[in-house]
This record gives C-alpha cells, structure tokens and sequence, in this order.
C-alpha cells in the first residue's frame, strides 16, 4: 500500500506546472489582457515570413555558391534586398512602438525572472534585426565591387579591404546564428505559453486564437488540480 501511494503522487514538476496552468487559467477568468494594436500585430507577423525567407535565401546562396552556380549572385540579391527590408519594417517598428503601440501588460502569473529574461529576448531581436543588415551591407561595401540592392545597381563605393571584410562577414555569420537561436527561443516560449501553461501570451500576438485560450486552460487545470472542478 505505502508503494503505491507513493507511485500514484504526481512529480514535484507536475505539481508546479499544475499550480502554474491553475493561476495562469484564474488569471485569464478575471482580467483578460488586451490583445496588442493591429499595426504592432501585421509588422511582427511581416517580420517573421521576411526572417524567414531571409534565412531560405542565405542557404540557397551557400549551395549555390558550392556549386558554382550562375544563379549564385541572383540569390545574394534577393538576401541582400529582404536584409535592407527587415531593417526598414524594424526600424518602423520600433518607431511606432515608442510612440502610438498598444502594449498589453504582462500576466500577472509570470515571475520578475521570467519577465527579465522576456525583455532580454525582445530587446536582442530588435537588435540583431538592426544589425545583421548592417554587417552584410558593410561586408559588400569593403568588397570594392559593384553590387545590386532591391532594384538598383551601384557602383563600387569604397576601396577594397579584406581584413575589414573578413571582420564584418564573420560578425554576419556569427550574429545570424545567434538570431536564429533567439528566433526559435522566441517561438518556444510563445508555443509553451499557448500548449502547457495555455494562457494568452501568443493569443495576445495572434487575436484569432484568443476566444480558445481559457476553455482549454480551465479543461487542463481541472485534471491536475484537486479542488477544481470544470464548469460549462
């Protein structure tokens, strides 16, 4: 009998996951968030399809340029071009959400850790979504050759050096790996707070997916927590 009790207890993660679905759900029953502005909404979704075809592109661009292909310079010239656009729509985004942004607080279930931790995370995006343009340009420039951008074509506009170009390539290199790191952390905690601890964290970036998120909160508590009982 003692063995099987013991076997029947949930694990102390269950248990604390429970209490977080448990105040995260009652959290959500008495003060639903609004979701962010409409603007903020269509410029970050923009900004993920342009992340990643940008990230498609830099692949393509690699097997071209292995097999020497002809379309090797078309490719850097899509990558380039989605470069300079994610760093315009970044650049609008930050302009806008310093000035007319709607921003919903965060829940009230999340801990000062985990909001530092959620600042840090957003902060180094805009960043890297600032820089990584920047370092690929400066990486052509130093290439002293001429070079497409969009639709236009420019001449050379600096002298040729390779010790520069080697630095800002590497820096190019580097930070995309760290974007994407912090891209797929991003999306991981987003799909975490919708799946396990189903409040409204993505439901607040996605509206349509809003009316879903306290129905299977309050489903999911139900099971785990004693005490708690689904109503309909």
């Amino acid at each position: 009998m003692p063995t099987d009790f013991l076997l029947n207890q949930p694990s102390a993660r269950e248990a604390d996951l429970a209490r977080l679905r448990s105040r995260a759900w009652r959290t959500a029953q008495v003060n639903t968030r609004p979701s962010f502005d409409r603007v903020t909404i269509v410029l970050h979704w923009a900004t993920v399809v342009l992340v990643l075809v940008l990230f498609a592109s830099a692949g393509l661009h690699a097997l071209a340029e292995a097999r020497q292909s002809d379309f090797a310079p078309v490719v850097l010239q899509i990558h380039r071009s989605l470069g300079m656009t994610i760093w315009v729509v970044t650049a609008l985004r930050l302009a806008w959400r310093l000035t007319n942004a709607s921003m919903p607080p965060f829940p009230e279930h999340m801990g000062k850790l985990h909001r530092v931790m959620t600042k840090f995370s957003e902060y180094g995006l805009y960043a890297l979504l600032l820089v990584q343009p920047a370092t690929g340009l400066l990486t052509t420039l130093f290439n002293g050759r001429p070079f497409a951008l969009l639709l236009l074509r420019f001449p050379p506009l600096m002298p040729r050096d390779d010790v520069l170009r080697a630095a800002f390539n590497l820096s190019h290199e580097l930070g995309a790996w760290t974007l994407a790191a912090l891209a797929v952390s991003h999306a991981g905690a987003a799909l975490f707070h919708h799946f396990v601890l189903r409040d409204d964290v993505l439901a607040c970036m996605a509206p349509v997916m809003h009316q879903h998120v306290p129905d299977r909160a309050h489903h999911s508590t139900s099971k785990h927590i004693p005490g708690i009982k689904a109503t309909h």
